[in-house]
């Protein structure tokens, strides 16, 4: 199969091409970059630093990838950036390289979609099948759960974690974690109820998702103190993952919930 690399793209001798990749021309591949199979690297992306890509990727033209991060205290240090498989990134998007001062890695999962001129910040973990939608920005250190969906133009504050299957309505901006399978919108954000819709077309049971309303309702509408929501939760509700996965998140939040 062998590697088709433009003439006019520039790929260092040291990177590590796998069979099957396509570069297109006028890319920029630098010599500590690792790209998968059957990736194809559209015109005019430039992928630097200590890059890992995987298998089945499909990078747009103008994407900026493993670049250093904007943060005034980095100095040069050798930090990471790694792609797993099947994403597909936009025109314009920028991934940046991780500082120190987490672990010396910007992570992206598998199968995620990142629409135009979406920015992933030094330090963010994204899992799988994510969508990101056009602009959306994200601080540094942010993490974002798999099946989560953020909409254009929303700026997520450094450290925020948003939850698996959580969905981000356009134009917000958020200081706080998204809870897991919640709806999220406005300045500053605020909680709408369960992401239902995104739920059932998920293949979630109705049983679940009248489960997670329940708990929804005694954690944010009922008027108790948090922690005598949770308990609350757990004594009437019969446990379940999805349900365990909700509470382990809010119980771990450093950032505090939106409520």
């Amino acid at each position: 199969m062998g590697v088709d690399i433009h003439p006019s793209a520039t790929v260092s001798p040291k990177a590590k091409i796998a069979e099957g990749v396509k570069i297109r021309p006028f890319s920029i591949i630098g010599e500590k970059v690792t790209i998968g199979r059957d990736t194809v690297i559209d015109s005019h992306v430039v992928i630097d630093g200590n890059t890992v890509i995987g298998e089945k990727n499909k990078i747009y033209p103008f994407v900026s990838i493993g670049l250093p991060p904007q943060d005034i205290g980095y100095q040069g240090e050798d930090t990471r950036v790694i792609i797993g498989d099947e994403n597909i990134v936009r025109e314009f998007v920028t991934i940046n390289r991780a500082t120190t001062k987490q672990d010396r890695v910007t992570k992206i999962g598998n199968k995620n979609y990142l629409m135009a001129y979406a920015h992933i910040a030094h330090d963010c973990t994204l899992g799988n099948s994510v969508i990101m939608s056009n602009a959306a920005t994200l601080g540094g250190h942010i993490e974002i759960g798999d099946h989560a969906i953020i909409g254009g133009l929303v700026a997520i504050h450094q450290f925020v974690r948003i939850g698996t299957y959580a969905f981000i309505g356009g134009k917000s901006a958020l200081v706080k974690d998204i809870p897991p399978f919640m709806i999220a919108s406005g300045d500053r954000a605020r909680l709408y109820g369960l992401n239902q819709i995104g739920l059932k077309r998920q293949g979630f049971s109705q049983e679940k998702i009248n489960a997670l309303k329940r708990a929804y309702k005694i954690i944010w509408r009922d008027r108790h103190l948090f922690n005598e929501a949770l308990e609350r939760v757990r004594r009437e509700i019969t446990p379940f993952k999805e349900l365990e996965i909700l509470l382990d998140f809010l119980v771990n939040s450093k950032r505090g919930i939106v409520r």
